[in-house]
């Protein structure tokens, strides 16, 4: 159970920020004052690193409790009754929606079924067929076929497509039972990108997008992904995406934090220019990300992924109080960038954080001066 719940938060974060994970990102390229061996975490109050919860960037026991019921009895109608009672317009629909489809999918590459065994994931083949008119199962069985297909087959090859054609051909069935819904647009833009949609196309389903939720931060990262890919990885219309969102971002909006999550994305392979995190476009997106996450609504659930990779950029920049603040708000849960990164994201989460805290000490820090 406990390797499932690993992997279904690698699959729950990593579809809509898939193009994130492609990059190596290496380890620090210097040992910052104070050793990280000689600095102890427990003094902090920070969990073990065999306690960290690798499921989610925070917590949502609600979805936890239902995700192990739906597993262990292989009945749906826990997660209808979950998404039903959801807020529509909201990012935790969102993720939870990512999260019903991931653990499918999970389930399904575990036991791909055969003559006497039925395939996992039979909870939501049982939900379509017996809830047809129910958006959240279609929004639900969208996302799992956008995932299967960056899953389990090759981009450009006849089987990736037509199983991303299955999935804009379900996104379309979800908008009609759920008009106001963009949750099945926010999926589309995973098959946008599979499916090279022209520019002139996905401008229209973009538009579809910001009528329904403008502030959306799980759209607009799904769309930085497509420009992304559509233009090789450019970053300089990356930023500009990036930065007009945050422009435009309303007081107690995350999208503020865009820019960050941009330059995260064109972070070179290999940084031999040992000042680059504390170079001005850096500070520049990593104070937008700190203004985002200060002024957030109270739990907003995408405030826990901002303030994740706060960490990895307040570390790298030898910003080890601001780092520290940042870690007290997530510590105990590491499902997210950039920790996905690596096999053992609590392994990496640690290694972060032991840097952090010896920082911290070597520039006269102790638990005593530490903000909570």
């Amino acid at each position: 159970m406990e390797i499932l719940w690993v992997l279904m938060a690698l699959v729950m974060l990593g579809f809509v920020l898939l193009p994130f994970l492609r990059r190596r990102r290496g380890v620090i390229e210097q040992v910052p004052p104070g050793h990280p061996d000689a600095a102890d975490p427990a003094n902090y109050g920070f969990a073990p690193q065999e306690e960290l919860d690798v499921r989610m960037p925070g917590p949502d026991q609600d979805l936890l409790d239902v995700l192990d019921l739906v597993q262990r009895t292989q009945d749906y109608r826990a997660a209808a009754q979950l998404l039903a009672g959801t807020e529509r317009e909201g990012e935790l629909r969102w993720q939870r929606v990512q999260a019903f489809a991931g653990a499918a999918a999970l389930e399904l590459q575990q036991r791909p079924g055969g003559v006497h065994e039925t395939p996992g994931g039979q909870w939501l083949r049982v939900w379509r067929a017996e809830q047809p008119k129910d958006p959240g199962g279609a929004a639900v069985h969208a996302e799992f076929l956008a995932q299967q297909a960056w899953r389990t087959s090759t981009p450009g090859t006849d089987e990736f497509r037509i199983i991303m054609e299955e999935a804009r051909e379900t996104c379309g069935q979800a908008a009609l039972l759920a008009p106001g819904d963009p949750i099945p647009y926010i999926v589309e833009l995973s098959v946008a990108r599979g499916l090279a949609y022209s520019q002139p196309d996905f401008e229209k389903l973009w538009l579809k997008i910001l009528d329904r939720a403008p502030t959306h931060m799980g759209a607009h990262l799904a769309a930085l992904h497509y420009w992304c890919e559509k233009w090789h990885g450019s970053r300089q219309l990356a930023m500009a995406f990036a930065e007009a969102a945050a422009a435009r971002a309303p007081r107690g909006s995350l999208l503020a934090a865009m820019p960050l999550f941009a330059v995260f994305e064109h972070l070179p392979e290999v940084n031999l220019v040992s000042s680059f995190y504390q170079s001005e476009v850096v500070t520049k997106a990593v104070h937008g990300a700190l203004h985002a996450v200060h002024s957030a609504r109270p739990g907003d659930p995408v405030a826990a992924h901002v303030r994740h990779l706060l960490i990895f950029f307040l570390v790298r920049s030898e910003r080890w109080a601001e780092a520290m603040s940042q870690l007290i708000q997530v510590d105990g849960h590491v499902g997210a960038l950039p920790w996905t990164l690596s096999q053992d994201p609590a392994a990496e989460f640690a290694v972060y954080r032991a840097l952090a805290v010896a920082g911290y000490e070597a520039n006269g820090g102790s638990p005593a001066t530490l903000p909570h």
